[in-house]
This record gives C-alpha cells, structure tokens and sequence, in this order.
C-alpha cells in the first residue's frame, strides 16, 4: 500500500462544503498588539516562521506590525499538514495577504491561478531587485515553479541549501577514517561504525535524502529532459545499483530499519543521541546539530561535518539544493501592496534579525552594540524561519555559533544544482518513494521495482 503523501495535494478534492471558517478553526493565530484601529491588517499563513511557542508567536507577529505599522495575524496550521490546509484556504476563498510555501506547491498553485505574478514589483523594488540581496539564480529557481518557466510568483524565505551527508566527524578522526568518495566507501565506513560504535551507519526518511548516493551513478533527483520528453532518472535502470546497494545495507545491518517510516526529526533525534553516524540533511542543520548537541547533553566530542557526495565515474558529484522556501501572494489578497512591503522588509537587516535570531528581549538582547543570546535564544538555536538569510549583506553575529557551516555550504556550492519539479512531482515522488522502498526492503528486486514505478508514472501521466 502506497505510503501517505508528506504534501498530499488538495485543490482539485476539496469539496464545496469545506469553508474558510472551519479551516481557520484548526489553525493557531497570533496577532500583533497595540495597534491602533485605523491601521490594516495584514494576514500571513506562516508555515515555518514565528515564535516557538503562542506567548512568542504573538510578539513575533507583534514585531512585524511595529516595522509595518499595520496588525499581524499570523495563521499557524499546528497541527500539521500545513501545505494541505492552506491550499484549502485558498481554494475555500479564504483571503490571506502572503502564504509560505515551497517551490513544487507553487507551481500548482501558479497553475491554479491562485498566486500573483510578482515580476514587475520585483523589477522596481530597490530591495528584492538588488542582486546582493537576491542573487539572479534563486529567481531562476523560483521561475521553474512559474507556468511555462514565465514571471516570478513568489519571494525567498530564506537559502534553502542544499541535501548532503552529515557525519559524526568525531567518530571518523577517533576511529581514522577517511572520507569516502565511493559507495563501497560508505559501506566500510558504516561497517566500522557497527563495529566500534554499535551504531547503525545511516538512516534515512525514506528516499527523501539519497540524492549523495545517487551521485555514485550520475542520477539526478526530480526531472530531467531526454528527448523532448520528461524523464525521472530515480524511476530509471540507472538507479538500480544504488537500491541493490541500500538493500546490501539493510540486509546487513547498516541501515536503521526504521528508515521507511522515519521522520526527519527522528533522523536528526538518532543522530544526535549516537545511535547513528551518519544521515543526510540541510547544510545549515550542520551548526544546529552541533550547537543542539551541546545543549542537549551529547558526548564533549560530538562534531557534525558534512561531506561531499560519492562521485561518479567522471569524477563529478551531486547533490540537491533545495524546493525553494518562498512566500507567495494570493491572487485574492485584500492588502497586496502591504504584502509586498513585508516581503521586502523580511529581505532587509531587521526582517532577517527577526528570523534568524527571533524577538527582541526574548530571544536576544543587544548591549553596547553587542548581540546576547537568551536561555530561550539558545534553545532555539538561531532559527525563526530564516537562519540562513540569502543576502550577501547578511552576517551572523554569533559566528562561533556557525561550526561546521562554511564547509557545508561549500559542499552545496560545489556540487549542488536545482532539480527540476513541476506540479506533478509529490504524487510523481510518492510512487518512487513506495517502489523503490520495496526494493531496499528485498520485497521487490531493484529491477522489478523501477519496472514498477516506470510503468506506475506512465499510466497516471507523470512521465512521457
């Protein structure tokens, strides 16, 4: 049985009965206080940014409002399924000023119609059209979720980064280990940590993150054009020695068996509790792993790197940079003009202080010019929605906070590209995502099972 969609997309099911009320019922909102009457309001369905808590959310919307001078609502779907419940907003009529969403959601909802082209304000805006602020390739990106790759529907949040093996660095020196550049590589390294660990070598989330080791065969994840046609190289011949070779790992040992039903915070939980060596994640959860690991009680030694991928045989490597994290205005928004204001203003010093660092006298404290982290601060680990801001001007003013980062970052720099989704991809994803899990199960053969998703994709129409 196909395992539930992470985004189950719901535009085209959600029935007339469904109104706005009773979806903004099973949301968190927050709003700014103290402002007056006369001002507008201005309604964000956030997704991932905010405080940590509703007493936090509040003064996270309520900071927003001060630099705007308007009232926040901040919409909060806390309950889970965010990208599910808010298409249904909109689809209910709901009128919201700016929605978050990521690169695939977008391109359905810019299909839809639901989302405003942006391009043009962007084009006169001396923030969102500097290119220190934005650089033109993360337009680019963004573009790719755009009907016929035309006009820019959405702003960044945040440097998305990009997916790469993170490893306890600290087990590698101890146990001198070098750093595998090949599958059978790998394998020798989660041998070892079996061995003088008793630690699993990897986890995964199902085949959310195996992107470092498709990179053994030159595959990319998502799209790719062949021949006029679309072609999904994970559903191809080319991936199979790259399930056999997760099969070989589970078979073995290596791979914690949980992998299919695993969370990405289960992985991260596994690996900061050295249950695991290795999983592979964000290049900004690199600094975060290290600076929750000695908060959270983890060994002195703990130290989390990221590595290259494996590479193929031209000597190249890959990894996926990520769905762009963006925010969209509805089509329907009642204060657009207010909206694109946000949109600049969070792309500015004090929207990304805001998103990174968090509130003011909550989260951090400045004296003499000098950035203090709050109990609350540190806990929350420099993450408010955005803890790596996109501009250039941007400087994290807590750099010791900041290990491991520059050597991740260089990672996604140099291996990284953009891969190519259009608003079939989550189902597209999902059918990959069951086969291929048969596969490293030893349910299926690997051949069997990208004969399976191939043909899965051909009749629903996913692929040519």
């Amino acid at each position: 049985m196909m395992k539930k969609a992470l985004h189950r997309r719901v535009l085209t099911v959600v029935s007339a009965s469904v109104t706005a009320a009773a979806l903004l019922s099973q949301a968190g909102l927050a709003s700014a206080a103290g402002a007056s009457a006369s001002e507008p309001t201005l309604s964000i369905a956030e997704g991932v940014i905010g405080g940590k808590n509703p007493q936090e959310n509040t003064a996270f919307a309520n900071a927003i409002g001060q630099a705007l001078h308007c009232k926040v609502q901040l919409i909060n779907t806390s309950t889970g399924n965010y990208d599910q419940k808010m298409m249904a907003m909109l689809a209910a009529g709901q009128k919201i000023d700016v929605v978050y969403t990521e690169g695939s959601t977008l391109a359905e909802l810019a299909k839809a119609g639901e989302v405003t082209n942006l391009q043009g304000m962007i084009q006169k805006s001396k923030v969102l059209g500097n290119p220190k602020v934005v650089p033109q390739w993360e337009w680019d990106n963004i573009k790719l979720s755009s009907p016929n790759g035309k006009g820019i529907y959405a702003v960044p949040v945040k440097y998305q980064g990009a997916l790469m093996a993170i490893v306890r660095e600290d087990w590698m020196k101890q146990l001198k280990l070098s750093p595998p550049t090949t599958l059978s590589q790998f394998y020798h390294v989660f041998e070892v940590f079996k061995q003088k660990k008793g630690a699993y070598g990897l986890t995964l989330a199902s085949l959310y993150d195996i992107e470092p080791f498709m990179s053994a065969v030159g595959v990319k994840n998502g799209y790719v054009q062949q021949g006029g046609k679309l072609v999904i190289p994970y559903a191809t011949s080319a991936a199979v020695p790259v399930y056999a070779w997760l099969h070989k790992l589970y078979v073995n040992g290596l791979l914690d068996p949980n992998f299919v039903t695993n969370s990405t915070a289960d992985e991260r939980n596994l690996f900061l509790s050295s249950r695991v060596g290795m999983f592979v994640y964000w290049d900004a959860w690199v600094p975060m792993l290290n600076n929750l690991a000695a908060t959270q009680g983890a060994g002195a030694s703990f130290d989390a790197q990221a590595l290259p991928p494996a590479l193929g045989p031209n000597g190249k490597g890959l990894v996926s940079k990520g769905d762009t994290s963006v925010f969209a205005i509805p089509s329907n928004a009642p204060n657009k003009a207010l909206a694109f204001k946000f949109l600049e203003w969070w792309n500015t010093k004090p929207g990304e202080i805001l998103g990174s660092l968090g509130v003011k006298g909550i989260d951090y404290t400045v004296k003499n010019g000098t950035y203090l982290l709050t109990t609350a601060g540190m806990t929350e680990n420099l993450d408010h929605g955005d803890p790596e801001p996109i501009s250039s001007y941007w400087k994290n003013p807590f750099p010791r906070m900041q290990k491991g980062y520059a050597n991740a970052r260089a990672v996604g720099v140099k291996y990284g590209y953009q891969p190519l989704i259009n608003a079939n991809w989550n189902n597209a994803q999902q059918i990959i995502w069951q086969y291929a899990d048969e596969a490293i199960l030893g349910r299926l053969s690997p051949s069997a099972a990208v004969a399976k998703m191939h043909a899965e994709l051909l009749r629903q129409h996913y692929i040519g």
